[in-house]
């Protein structure tokens, strides 16, 4: 019962320690890229602790799963793990692993369900204000301008994405602010933000007493706008994209003493126009070697015992 349990304290360490050091640290608003890949990296060595802890239990409760767990490997091996003196808590272990896993697929489910439910009705909302004319054929266009008091913009996702901005909005934005804006949301749709952002939501939903979870979906849905604001300013400055963040928001309260939802906004347009300087090339490439070594760890815990039964049989 060694290894299983050993995967589940490594788990309890992450998922507990790494909200703690990412709360603590300032560099993320800096490199959002990076910061996104590591709390994947995160995240995923999580989930691989579970999902080895349930396989080795399931293996040692029922011989069933042992043979499809271990294939062909040599009788050395099985025994390095001590399968029969796991006892009965094996058992109890792989079914709340799976349990786990279960309601997960469940919760992520439900997210897939519900994004798609709000995607048609947006594109209902979008035909009852931008209906076709007698004979009119979708265009496909990319750009969509809908009549509007408000100023607005979002990315629709379909088969062919279409960037849904109100007159109010064109009103406002003066010069690059529009090419910027589109640029944001094309670094959304380009970079799959979408699909993240699922699996953050599903994650904390399906397990709201995990804190890296909940921790991943607040995040994620904060470093993926900070990302794109990145790709605007790349193509169209800092203080272009800056600009359109406070011209599409100014009227929703986001700048006075009481902000509204949109809290994140205005530290938005400071970071923009306060940037800190990003780390070098160098140092970007050890943090991302060093976040994937996150997931490795569970898998050298669960086959060194093996590895080294097979090794030690061989020499």
């Amino acid at each position: 019962m060694m290894v299983p349990i050993a995967l589940m304290v490594l788990g309890v360490l992450a998922a507990t320690t790494a909200p703690r050091l990412m709360a603590r640290s300032d560099w993320p608003d800096r490199e959002p890229v990076l910061a996104l890949w590591v709390w994947q990296c995160v995240v995923a060595g999580v989930l691989l602790c579970c999902v080895l802890a349930m396989s080795l239990s399931a293996a040692a409760a029922w011989e069933s799963v042992r043979s499809p767990v271990f294939g062909f490997a040599p009788r050395v091996v099985v025994e390095a793990y001590a399968l029969q003196g796991y006892g009965p808590w094996a058992g109890v272990l792989a079914l709340l692993l799976a349990g786990g896993g279960a309601w997960t697929a469940v919760a992520l489910t439900r997210e897939v369900r519900a994004a798609r439910l709000r995607r048609r009705q947006r594109r209902a909302d979008l035909l009852r204000r931008a209906p076709l004319l007698p004979g009119e054929k979708p265009s496909g266009e990319r750009l969509v301008v809908l009549e509007g008091d408000r100023p607005e913009a979002w990315w629709l996702q379909q088969s062919s994405p279409q960037l849904v901005i109100t007159t109010s909005a064109l009103r406002r934005l003066k010069g690059r602010q529009l090419d910027a804006l589109i640029a944001h949301e094309q670094g959304h749709a380009r970079a799959r933000h979408d699909v993240l952002l699922y699996c953050a939501s599903a994650l904390a939903a399906g397990h709201p007493q995990i804190p890296v979870f909940a921790a991943f979906r607040d995040q994620v849905h904060r470093l993926v706008e900070l990302a794109a604001d990145d790709v605007a300013s790349r193509r169209f400055g800092r203080l272009t994209i800056a600009l359109a963040l406070v011209e599409l928001n100014e009227d929703r309260g986001v700048f006075g003493p009481c902000p509204a939802p949109h809290a994140q906004v205005p530290a938005r347009v400071n970071r923009l126009l306060a940037p800190a300087p990003r780390f070098t090339l160098g140092r970007r490439l050890r943090m991302t070697a060093v976040a994937a070594l996150v997931p490795v760890v569970p898998l050298l815990v669960t086959f060194v015992p093996g590895l080294s039964a097979l090794s030690a049989a061989l020499g």
